[in-house]
């Protein structure tokens, strides 16, 4: 698959090959998508909500009232869940949300989420994500004139610093380096943005898969 290169000014830089194996996947499997995008949301969550158990509640450890002969149920104590002010019974407690996938289905979601954005015709490749001077105004009209209203941008092994800091108040755009390609935040914005050197990167990446 070959597509045309992009300058931040609109010019053109060319064309660029796509490793069909990565951008040109015919059938896009949404199962496979949605295993990982629950399984990097599961991961995402601090999991630190708590109720009180019993030793926790602040109530009087005291007997309520004697054991026998007063015709009601027997309690001892009333941190007891059936009572106002009490502990909660089966309530969630701090735990891990985490949850294991195969390498191989997160490598697999990954092409066809690629596939995806290059099949609707919503990838584009960009020389270079770099600018001199970190104005937010210069950058956001620079996009509009591109038509990136809602954008992931993956620039490179490295985030130009200028253009991380022109970018980083500009809504429903991200720009990450290349080790932060992941498949939520390629599905969660309209448009995926890589620049040549991403591009070289995510061939490299899966060619290292592949061999191992």
């Amino acid at each position: 698959m070959k597509l045309d290169v992009i300058k931040l000014d609109g010019g053109k830089a060319g064309s660029v090959d796509l490793d069909d194996a990565i951008f040109g996947i015919d059938e896009i499997r949404g199962d496979i998508l949605q295993r990982v995008v629950t399984w990097q949301l599961a991961k995402r969550r601090s999991g630190n909500h708590k109720i009180q158990v019993r030793n926790e509640v602040s109530r009087t450890g005291k007997k309520m009232y004697k054991q026998k002969g007063t015709g009601g149920a027997r309690h001892g104590s009333r941190r007891a869940a059936q009572f106002v002010g009490g502990a909660k019974a089966h309530g969630p407690v701090v735990r891990s949300h985490e949850f294991g996938l195969n390498k191989k289905v997160r490598a697999l979601a990954l092409r066809h989420a690629l596939s995806s954005k290059a099949k609707s015709g919503s990838l584009v490749v960009l020389d270079a994500a770099e600018l001199t001077d970190p104005k937010t105004a210069g950058l956001r009209a620079t996009l509009d004139k591109m038509g990136l209203k809602n954008a992931l941008i993956i620039a490179g092994p490295e985030v130009n610093a200028n253009f991380k800091l022109a970018a980083r108040n500009i809504p429903n755009i991200d720009v990450l380096p290349n080790a932060g390609l992941n498949v939520y935040d390629v599905l969660r914005r309209g448009t995926l943005v890589l620049t040549k050197a991403a591009v070289e990167g995510i061939s490299a990446r899966f060619a290292e898969k592949e061999a191992a």
